[in-house]
């Protein structure tokens, strides 16, 4: 379970692959801090996509896509957007409390892990998105991506 929340919170930070250029050129009235790293399930679902929004079009400025690009940048940064929900839903309470202490235990097990599945699916989409853009980039650009998806993993491991 750790292991999955863990694999969902890198995922979120590849999503704001961005985070670094903002760093250094983006606006400064925001600046990268450590606060921005807690995990994102813990923050306003319209404060992630501004962040997200954001730190994609400096990672878009950065990378200097060209016209021929867009379309593998448009696939790309629309698979990066974050779910809609980044919590793990819960059984209605009416419906946990008809039931007995086991039963509950058997129900929240069996929920636990159908959104387990659900984040492992969206974490490999997002992971093969990375993949194919990755694929359209030249040389140069692939060395700046590379560069940025480091310095996110580092902040990450925060």
């Amino acid at each position: 379970m750790k292991l999955a929340l863990k694999s969902l919170i890198v995922t979120a930070a590849l999503a704001t692959l961005g985070l670094a250029a903002m760093a250094q050129n983006g606006p400064k009235e925001e600046p990268f801090g450590m606060m921005e790293i807690r995990p994102m399930h813990h923050m306003n679902p319209e404060k992630i996509a501004s962040m997200v929004e954001r730190h994609l079009s400096h990672l878009k400025a950065k990378l200097h896509i060209t016209a021929v690009q867009e379309s593998a940048w448009t696939t790309f940064a629309t698979a990066m957007k974050p779910p809609a929900t980044m919590g793990m839903p819960h059984p209605e309470s009416a419906e946990m409390e008809k039931l007995s202490t086991p039963e509950r235990i058997d129900k929240m097990r069996a929920f636990r892990a159908q959104h387990h599945e659900a984040m492992l699916a969206e974490i490999n989409a997002r992971e093969e998105a990375v993949k194919t853009f990755y694929a359209a980039l030249s040389p140069e650009q692939r060395k700046t991506f590379d560069a940025e998806h480091a310095r996110m993993e580092r902040h990450s491991a925060h």
